[in-house]
């Protein structure tokens, strides 16, 4: 039998080696989800009323009713105490401190840790020399296809002042940090006020970065009010 669970609430994020306190439901089936590996094991104790299941990188958890049948009068009763799952992904261990009730199924999503990134980001970058690390982080960002083990961080608010460009609206878009391999990147939004033509040369500006070695544009020439995408990466944190 193959567990299949309900409609779904938001997920919930769960970090390796610290103890995360969730809520499932007591109900229906609830969902695991290893970001970028698979569930290996998933240990509880023996004796809870539990039913696990795992394919790969999902797993799913169901809190088992009893009945009890009192002459023709069925009564269900709903594990409300507290259990505890240690779950393997991706080579680390999540501890869960899950405490059912009475709420819709849930998926708890294991996202990858530091070291975790780290790695996977020295196996994806490592071989490569600096300027072919710039572009497999450039074209990752293009495509809007990161690598699960880059970090997402929020972009800054509103937009970044560079008086050497006044016909130009710069705002970052999206950030990331690159665990392991040294570099964080930027995806900047870059709007005409006046027809232009741009060269990445310009944007070399320490309002985007001290430590900048690589940029670059999917487009060059803008009317006003149009944009461009503009990838910033650098060597070490973003500023």
């Amino acid at each position: 039998m193959h567990m299949v669970a309900n409609a779904q609430s938001q997920p919930v994020a769960a970090l390796p080696d610290q103890t995360s306190t969730i809520r499932l439901s007591n109900r229906d089936i609830n969902h695991l989800i290893c970001v970028g590996g698979d569930i290996e094991d998933v240990k509880f104790s023996a004796e809870k009323a539990i039913a696990v299941e795992r394919a790969g990188a999902d797993a799913w958890i169901k809190f088992l009713v009893k009945e009890s049948d009192d002459q023709g009068q069925v009564t269900r009763s709903y594990v409300t105490a507290p259990s505890e799952f240690f779950v393997s992904c991706n080579g680390a261990i999540y501890p869960l401190y899950a405490e059912p009730a009475d709420i819709p199924a849930q998926t708890v999503t294991l996202v990858p840790g530091s070291h975790q990134r780290a790695t996977a980001n020295m196996d994806l970058l490592g071989p490569l020399v600096e300027e072919e690390r710039a572009v497999s982080i450039t074209l990752s960002l293009l495509a809007d296809r990161l690598p699960v083990s880059f970090a997402e961080t929020a972009p800054r608010a509103g937009t970044v002042a560079i008086a050497a460009l006044p016909d130009l609206t710069v705002a970052e878009r999206k950030a990331i940090q690159i665990d392991g391999a040294g570099l964080s990147a930027s995806e900047y939004t870059v709007t005409a006020k006046q027809p232009v033509h741009l060269d990445e040369r310009s944007f070399l500006r320490s309002e985007l970065g001290s430590t900048i070695f690589a940029l670059t544009l999917d487009r060059s020439d803008l009317k006003a009010g149009e944009s461009a995408r503009l990838i910033v990466v650098r060597r070490g944190e973003r500023p």
